[in-house]
Formats: structure tokens, sequence, C-alpha cells
């Protein structure tokens, strides 16, 4: 293995099998997310995302919070502990902004997951695989 690679698979294990972190993050917020920066295969640290609501019978969007990812690439306190309330949701990542920090190119400017809480008890886990090129998410436990 490279020199170059050994601490990008280090840190990758890290931040995938961090269970202590998950944990502290679930206690404090029923929404999570973390983003990987698939290109160095290291957590996206710095990346701005913003959460928000769908309001008014489905016609506007109302932002909750505006925050900026952490060391491990996760955004910790999204909303408030307790249960969510029930609509449609949106997280709106600022891709670009991150890639031009690091001085790259990117095809895509924004990345925006939408979704709906049904079950307001539950916790919600929505993950962002993130290179210049492409992106991948889905629903985390």
């Amino acid at each position: 293995m490279s020199s170059g690679a050994a601490p990008r698979l280090r840190a990758l294990q890290r931040h995938l099998g961090s269970s202590e972190g998950r944990a502290m993050e679930l206690v404090s917020s029923p929404l999570t997310t973390h983003v990987l920066d698939t290109a160095s295969g290291l957590p996206a640290q710095g990346l701005c995302l913003r959460l928000s609501r769908l309001e008014d019978h489905g016609q506007q969007w109302m932002e909750l919070r505006k925050s900026y990812t952490d060391s491990d690439g996760r955004c910790p306190g999204l909303l408030p502990a307790g249960p969510m309330k029930a609509g449609t949701y949106k997280l709106s990542f600022d891709t670009e902004g991150y890639w031009k920090k690091r001085g790259q190119e990117s095809f895509y400017p924004y990345v925006e997951v939408v979704f709906t809480i049904t079950n307001e008890t539950h916790r919600f886990h929505v993950p962002l695989l993130l290179s210049p090129w492409s992106y991948t998410t889905y629903r985390g436990s």
C-alpha cells in the first residue's frame, strides 16, 4: 500500500466504524448526516449544508438550520432532541463551495436530498458519498 493510501484507509475505517461518534450523534438529534469525500477517501470536512422543511401545504421551503460538517464529515445537532415533525424535508449540500476550496472543478454545484418523515419517533440518517463527478445517498441506520 502506498504511503499516501494508508492514512486515508485508516481515516475511512475510523469514519465507517466509529460507533462511539454515532451514539453521541443519535442522542442529540433525530436526524443525522455524514459526508464522505470518495475522491480522497476522507470525511468531507467543512461542507456547508442547510436543512429545510416544506411548509404551506407544499408551497414553501422553510430553512431550519445552516451548518458545516465537522472533522469527521458529520453534522451533529441538526435538530433538537425529541421527535421530528412529520413532513417533507430537504438537505442541501453546497458541493461547489466544498470542491472550490480544494481547487477542484466539479459537475454538481449542489446536492439536494429530499425525503419524507411519516413516523415521528424514528431516527433518520442520511449519508452522502461525494466525488467531483458523482454522488450517492441512501437512508442509513
